[in-house]
């Protein structure tokens, strides 16, 4: 079995966590572990699979997120998945969407252990990278520890070893998914317990940690920490990342210096037809919190979609910023 070292990961973000993102944090940090959007076995099977799943090999480590509720279809992708290389296959099991649940796959599936069971078994019988599970901690009235502790008792039967939980529960009636990643309250103790509880496992928090500072006291109780929105917002908190997590003391550059080692990137992808703004939408947040970081945001977010508009955007964009 594939080790896979998830002391911190980046959370796996719809419309964020993109292959242009995933690049653009890798040159920040080189252990963290990155996930890809939530990729349905649909799309998977019956759409463009280059393009849902091409990632530059510099991501690595890097683990795929799936979302869908069929066993066999859920082998077929995570087949795909492993010859594609990624490093891990992980079933969402945390998104509250409608359109998630109409589907029957996401959040909703909390309430099948013996349905997630099988999807799990199914995927980890033919691949041999790991396959790990993302959820709440519960949803709606179905938010009982005794519920959790059920669900991953029974999942962990089925080979799957680490359980990533964030530890807010999810109300699939009433709330958005915005919301849903605000309102229901946190509550670690949950996630601290299970670690107490099935020791043998791995067990990740994700939800409302935003400082390196927090992840670590979070790893005095856990073996992993997921961050997400702070992480794409103010992608900077991760600059420190590798010396405080991996005792790699590599020197790291300056934000100006990173701008520097993305633009062959940006000028390869420009090459094959992206535009410019589909990679310059994830750096908006470098500069978060320092001097000129405003004009930084408004040249990049005025420019960057214009017809034509290359590298020499960026640059003139940093040139903004002491």
């Amino acid at each position: 079995m594939i080790v896979v070292d998830r002391t911190l990961s980046i959370a796996p973000m719809l419309d964020w966590t993109d292959r242009f993102d995933r690049y653009f944090l890798r040159l920040i940090s080189k252990h963290v572990l990155l996930y890809t959007e939530m990729i349905t076995t649909g799309a998977l099977l019956h759409g463009d699979q280059d393009y849902l799943l091409a990632y530059d090999p510099l991501e690595h480590p890097v683990a795929v997120q799936l979302g869908g509720s069929d066993p066999v279809a859920l082998a077929k992708c995570a087949k795909l998945c492993e010859a594609y290389g990624y490093d891990e296959i992980n079933l969402n099991l945390g998104c509250p969407s409608d359109k998630v649940q109409s589907g029957r796959f996401g959040a909703c599936l909390m309430v099948e252990p013996a349905l997630v069971s099988d999807c799990i078994r199914a995927m980890v019988e033919v691949v041999d990278i790991p396959v790990t599970l993302k959820s709440r901690i519960g949803i709606d009235e179905h938010d009982s520890y005794e519920i959790l502790s059920q669900l991953v008792e029974q999942v962990s039967a089925a080979g799957c070893k680490t359980f990533i939980v964030h530890a807010r529960k999810a109300w699939l009636k009433g709330l958005s998914p915005k919301e849903n990643r605000d309102i229901p309250p946190l509550q670690y103790d949950r996630v601290h317990r299970l670690k107490r509880d099935f020791p043998q496992l791995e067990i990740v928090i994700n939800g409302g940690i935003k400082t390196l500072d927090q992840a670590e006291e979070q790893l005095h109780h856990l073996d992993g920490v997921m961050i997400g929105r702070e992480a794409y917002h103010n992608p900077w908190i991760l600059a420190e990342a590798d010396r405080c997590f991996y005792q790699d003391e590599h020197a790291i550059p300056t934000r100006h210096q990173l701008l520097e080692q993305l633009m062959p990137f940006v000028e390869h992808e420009l090459g094959q037809g992206v535009r410019l703004h589909q990679i310059t939408r994830h750096i908006l947040g470098l500069f978060q919190g320092q001097p000129g970081a405003r004009a930084w945001r408004r040249y990049l977010s005025e420019n960057a979609h214009l017809k034509g508009a290359g590298p020499e955007v960026i640059q003139q964009a940093a040139r903004l910023v002491p």
